[in-house]
């Protein structure tokens, strides 16, 4: 109980220190405090569309960030969530204008599925050359989403290319490759919907199977794994795709949910940001939920913090990465100052 206890205080001691932290940068930039708090505040719950909009950034981080946690588990660093959205982006695209006329029961399953395949083979390509080559994941998932980029550009040039339009985006996707709006007004989709489904299975999966505990296993101890008779090699890859296709699921969501076309720039980052939502949420799926949410709300509240009191929405970034900085340092800081008020006490 002592333990729960001090690990509880922990983290109320780091969402203190943030809240210090924001206010201290909003005085540095000589804003008022006070607006600028009041327009975060409006910008996350001054109505549907407030809270709607944290729903819609999450979505994105909650798919991108299982990717990138299953990976964790089995020891494979994947940084490339990043080109992996973009792939399941193309995929959707590509098979939405192939088969405009197929029945949204149809397309929308196909196209989830395809981006699943899209973005896991993506991902499958560092995972067996770290495999079976034993070449670094961290450089070769960097260097995908580089070529990820690459493609769609050359892509949205080409054979994607809107003729009817002169920049470099692809047609406007028919209704039947779109995921319904669940609440009227807002731009929340169904997205968030397949978001919690892929979390919930995830967590049976890593969980609750005996591939989860072996996937598990190869992350904690790859050479005990071996003395069992475990395949290290085999796990990494399976975790590699399953990470991958999660992420290009993202990227599906956000073509069908938001964007109805392919265009450049889609992702403002998210897959770089599910590693920090992996890292928050401790690699578990209902964690990855909370810290998804957790940093959406961060972001559409500076925002509007912006808009309201001319503070810079820059301010999200310098908070998020203290954060995570306090997070790594639980553990050897604050939880030391509290078992040490513990024994005093």
């Amino acid at each position: 109980m002592k333990n729960k206890a001090g690990d509880l205080i922990s983290y109320l001691m780091i969402v203190l220190a943030g809240i210090i932290l924001m206010i201290l940068l909003i005085g540095i930039t000589g804003n008022s405090i006070s607006d600028a708090l009041s327009g975060f505040i409006r910008g996350i719950a001054g109505s549907s569309y407030s809270v709607a909009e944290v729903f819609v950034k999450a979505t994105p981080l909650i798919l991108t960030g299982l990717g990138v946690s299953v990976a964790f588990k089995s020891g494979f660093v994947n940084i490339g969530a990043e080109g992996q959205l973009y792939m399941g982006a193309v995929t959707i695209t590509a098979l939405a204008l192939a088969f405009p006329n197929l029945p949204k029961g149809i397309l929308m399953p196909l196209c989830l599925l395809g981006g699943f395949l899209a973005g896991g083979v993506w991902s499958f390509i560092p995972g067996i050359l770290k495999a079976k080559m034993g070449i670094s994941e961290v450089i070769n998932t960097i260097m995908f989403n580089y070529i990820a980029l690459g493609i769609v550009g050359i892509l949205l040039q080409t054979v994607l290319k809107d003729p009817n339009n002169y920049f470099p985006v692809s047609a406007t996707l028919t209704d039947s490759a779109g995921l319904s709006i669940l609440i009227p007004g807002t731009r929340l989709h169904s997205g968030i919907l397949i978001a919690v489904i892929c979390a919930i299975l995830i967590d049976i999966l890593i969980f609750k199977t005996s591939l989860g505990f072996r996937l598990r296993a190869v992350g904690m101890n790859p050479r005990a794994c071996l003395c069992s008779g475990i395949s290290v090699g085999k796990h990494i890859i399976i975790s590699s795709m399953i990470s991958g296709g999660l992420a290009g699921i993202a990227g599906v969501c956000e073509i069908a949910g938001l964007h109805h076309k392919l265009i450049e720039g889609i992702s403002p980052g998210y897959g770089y940001l599910a590693i920090i939502v992996a890292l928050l949420g401790g690699n578990n799926p209902f964690g990855v939920i909370l810290a998804a949410i957790g940093i959406a709300t961060l972001q559409v509240g500076s925002l509007s913090m912006q808009r309201a009191a001319n503070v810079p929405s820059a301010i999200s970034s310098i908070i998020l990465g203290a954060i995570v900085l306090m997070l790594m340092a639980r553990k050897t800081i604050f939880k030391k100052l509290i078992d040490k008020k513990e024994e005093q006490g």
